[in-house]
Parts: C-alpha cells; structure tokens; sequence
C-alpha cells in the first residue's frame, strides 16, 4: 500500500494535479504573463517612432501590410485550427500565439528594414513576450503556439518588407588616360 500511494505522489505532476504553488511563485508567472501583455506591443510601436523619424512614407506602408497580414492571419489561423490551450482550458484558439506573432512582427520588421542595430533589441523583446506566454501564470501556450506565432509574425513581415535605402542616388565621376566617366545610379 506505501509503494503505491509513493507511486501515486510522484506520477501527480504528469496527471495535470499539481501541488500549489508558492506565493513568490505565483507573483513571479503573474509578472511575465503581464509584461507580455504589454510588451508584445513594443517592437510595433518602435517600428511606427522608427518610421516617423526617418520620415519613410514606403516603411509606412510596408508595415501597414506587414502587420495587418500578421493580425488577420493569425486570427484565421486561431479560429480554424481551433487548438485548446496547454491549460485545459475549452476556450481553443491558442494556435498560433497572438503576442508572440504580433511582437515578432514588429521585431522583424524593424530587423529587415532598418538593419540588425535595430532588429536584436526588438528581437530580444519579442523572445521575453514568447517566454512569458509559456511561463506565465496561466500557461496560455506552448513551444508549437510560440513557433507558429513566430513564424506567422517573421514570414508576413518578409512577404512585404525591403531594405531602408537613405540615399536613392549615386553619381559618379572617373578620370584617367584623358578619358571622362559620369555615371549616375537610382536606386527603387
């Protein structure tokens, strides 16, 4: 009868009944889950500063398709999938994560457009946002929703988004041998 019930206490963590958490514990995964709900929107928001400083009307528009193709396919995408949440809650809809498409789509825009000086800080919010959805307080999420979401946010940002050029135009000039080049390059 004692191998059982000791049995019985070390298989509940993999039957869905665990033991209650600490305090510290709980404040901790209600942090995380919390700044997620902020931060995700962070990387948009810096890439709409980033836009308007730089005056860069096609980066507007570009972001404008980007993330409104993350929003509404990621939608698409909960609603048809229809995948419950790793919480056991009957909700569905966790597939794929909302934060994390939306703040990795603002990462990887302001990745793909603007360079790697500003995309690795934008990435490494859009990771914290990921995080806080698998470990947060209510484990809204797991590994397959974080990917999904990733993917969807990077690969709609992709399908729209081209390299920032701050100068749209070169001229050249060369000399030698009693001979003149002028040569002039416009970039799209």
């Amino acid at each position: 009868m004692r191998n059982i019930l000791f049995l019985a206490i070390l298989l509940i963590p993999f039957f869905g009944i665990s033991q209650d958490e600490s305090p510290s514990e709980i404040r901790l995964e209600t942090y995380l889950e919390v700044s997620g709900d902020y931060l995700q929107h962070a990387p948009a928001l810096a890439a709409i500063i980033t836009i308007i400083a730089k005056k860069d009307r096609k980066g507007f528009w570009e972001f404008s398709k980007s993330y409104g193709t993350t929003l509404g396919l990621t939608y698409i995408l909960k609603y048809a999938i229809d995948k419950p949440r790793p919480d056991g809650r009957t909700d569905g809809k966790a597939f794929p994560s909302g934060h994390t498409a939306a703040a990795f789509s603002g990462a990887s825009f302001l990745q793909r457009r603007y360079g790697w000086e500003y995309g690795i800080p934008a990435y490494a919010v859009a990771g914290f946002v990921a995080y806080s959805r698998v470990e947060g307080i209510n484990d809204r999420h797991d590994g397959w929703d974080i990917l999904g979401g990733i993917i969807v946010g990077v690969g709609s940002t992709y399908l729209f988004t081209t390299p920032y050029q701050k100068e749209h135009y070169e001229l050249t000039f060369k000399s030698g041998d009693g001979n003149y080049l002028v040569g002039f390059t416009y970039k799209f």
